[in-house]
């Protein structure tokens, strides 16, 4: 009996294995296809907020990764068990099988490593660096002066906003230009291209690939490197207390700020980075639904669409106009987050595809805006900065684009307090932006350099020109010990969170035996929620049953609970929710 068990363990086994492999090998494939010009950093990134993409990424990755595996392996079970049982070629099938899994997978993983730079990012966390520490400008001992009337500030955040999106013909990589308004507006403006009227805009460079990381890189001149997962930058108790910001400074000089987004502020540690830089008044989706400017159940793709983004800048401006002092409303759009976008009622259908349509709306959109602001009696005095965060993650968007294109963020100086000193077309990273958008509010800016950033309005030669891209990419790559010491994150203890303690719990009857548990009010801890558990157990027991709650990517945890399962006497609900720190805390315990 033995003998016979043994064989058939090993079989299972090794069929375990080989799926498991091939999984991995279908994997990796499908992450190099969906994410382009990706590094090792923003992989984890990535992976670490899957939650948070929604179930759409979700879906992807189980039809691009997933289903293939299943369909493979029902083919070969039917092969070797049922059509091929008494044929002697079946002896072929796993052999043959195991050399396509194992061949996929060093493959994809060989691929992998080289597409990630793996190497270079190991080397860099094993042999500390240098470069950041001696090429950092320290705002602190820079003499910055501002005019005796400073100006005011509109700075837009366009996601995932490229010139590549632009014709061939004005610089971009498509056929057709999905971009036609921004693309005017960029080259009756400064993009810093000199004579050439082909768009240009800075590269996004290691460490400034996502979101909060553009953010940072544009406003501060640093790549952002916390030590932790990106979706736990909430979780910390102060962001970068040691550094000064664009934020800081305009804070310093007088003005009244404002940050305006359509999402939660709380996402990958926005709210505390714009707070502790530069006192910003958050607006977002919460505000908005709080102060009655959308209705308390109006939730659509990340939050609210740039549709009502733009009206409420407005009505914000309006507002900040009247005030005696100078202001700085930062927007971040969210319409144009991948994949495929956001369509909203203003979006046409000139295009084949959703997201050419999604971002040739944008482009509509923003430019309107700007007309709008243009044609204020504030605007005489108002410099406005258009900005792609990064680059898209879309990978099939841009699959097309010639690998020797060099993919930049769109970049736009409107009404600006400064010339450029050379006509000559820049080579700058989103690094530039910080000291060039101070020095457009008609700043001198002593060195003209600020964090590793540039003022492209001066001759000054930026880091990029002089390194260039895979000499500066590879500093900073490099673990820098001071970078890591002006950072400062520390943990947040999670139990001082008392607003943990105001989550709310709604029971609703789906059917006669199906109850739908929504945990709702947990936005302020956001991404440092691990997983979320609801355990119901029958009273005066002690056994209790265990229903992992699902994240909608945003503020709410839900699952639903089949009562018919249940003994009759059930009704004690208590929610558990594991935070990255590994700690347990009890937030609902309900009879």
């Amino acid at each position: 009996m033995k003998n016979k068990k043994f064989p058939l363990i090993k079989a299972i086994i090794g069929w375990i294995l080989l799926i498991f492999i091939t999984v991995l090998a279908f994997s990796m494939r499908w992450m190099l296809k969906t994410w382009s010009e990706l590094t090792l950093e923003e992989v984890l990134y990535q992976l670490s907020t899957l939650q948070g993409t929604g179930n759409g990424m979700v879906t992807q990755y189980i039809i691009g990764s997933v289903v293939p595996v299943v369909i493979i392996f029902a083919v070969v079970f039917l092969l070797k068990y049922v059509l091929l049982k008494n044929n002697d070629k079946k002896k072929y099938i796993v052999p043959a099988v195991t050399t396509f899994g194992v061949a996929s997978f060093l493959f994809y993983l060989v691929l992998s490593i080289h597409s990630l730079d793996v190497i270079s990012y190991v080397k860099g966390q094993l042999f500390p660096g240098t470069f950041i520490a001696e090429q950092y400008a320290n705002p602190k001992s820079v003499n910055i002066e501002f005019p005796e009337k400073k100006r005011n500030l509109i700075y837009i955040f366009m996601e995932s906003g490229e010139v590549t999106f632009a014709d061939k013909a004005n610089g971009g990589a498509f056929e057709e230009n999905v971009i036609p308004e921004l693309t005017t507006l960029a080259q009756e403006n400064e993009d810093f291209s000199g004579s050439d009227p082909a768009l240009n805009g800075g590269l996004s460079l290691y460490g400034t690939t996502w979101t909060m990381a553009g953010i940072f890189a544009q406003t501060s001149g640093l790549p952002l490197r916390t030590g932790l997962g990106k979706n736990k930058m909430s979780t910390m108790e102060s962001f970068a207390p040691d550094m000064t910001a664009l934020g800081d400074i305009l804070e310093n000089n007088g003005y009244k700020q404002v940050y305006m987004i359509g999402s939660p502020a709380v996402f990958g540690g926005r709210d505390l980075y714009f707070t502790e830089h530069g006192n910003f008044e958050l607006q977002d989706y919460y505000y908005m639904k709080d102060n009655g400017k959308i209705p308390d159940d109006y939730y659509v793709f990340w939050g609210y669409e740039d549709l009502k983004l733009f009206d409420f800048a407005k009505e914000e401006l309006t507002t900040l106009s009247q005030g005696d002092e100078p202001f700085n409303l930062t927007l971040l759009t969210v319409d144009t987050h991948f994949e495929d976008g956001y369509v909203c009622d203003k979006c046409g259908n000139e295009f084949s595809d959703q997201y050419s349509n999604v971002y040739a709306c944008a482009s509509k959109q923003i430019t309107e805006f700007v007309k709008w602001v243009q044609q204020q009696d504030f605007y005489e005095n108002t410099t406005i900065v258009i900005s792609g965060d990064h680059p898209t993650m879309d990978q099939n968007y841009c699959l097309n684009v010639d690998k020797s294109y060099q993919r930049k963020v769109y970049t736009a100086y409107i009404n600006a307090a400064a010339e450029p000193e050379t006509n000559e077309a820049r080579t700058y990273s989103t690094f530039d932006a910080f000291p060039t958008t101070i020095a457009a509010l008609g700043c001198t800016i002593e060195g003209n350099r600020l964090g590793l950033g540039t003022n492209l309005f001066s001759s000054e030669e930026t880091l990029l020109e002089k390194y260039g891209k895979a000499g500066f990419n590879s500093h900073l790559k490099e673990r820098s010990e001071f970078l890591t010491e002006l950072m400062g994150t520390t943990p947040t203890d999670y139990e001082e969170f008392e607003v943990l303690q105001n989550a709310t719990v709604d029971v609703k009857k789906q059917t006669e035996t199906l109850l739908d548990v929504e945990i709702s009010n947990l936005l302020e801890v956001g991404e440092g929620i691990e997983s979320f558990t609801l355990f119901v157990r029958p009273a005066g027991s002690s056994d209790e049953t265990a229903y992992p709650m699902n994240y909608d990517g945003f503020s709410t945890y839900k699952t639903t609970i089949d009562t018919s399962m249940l003994p009759d006497n059930y009704g004690h609900l208590r929610a558990v929710v594991k935070t990255y720190t590994g700690e347990e805390i009890t937030l609902i315990d309900l009879d």
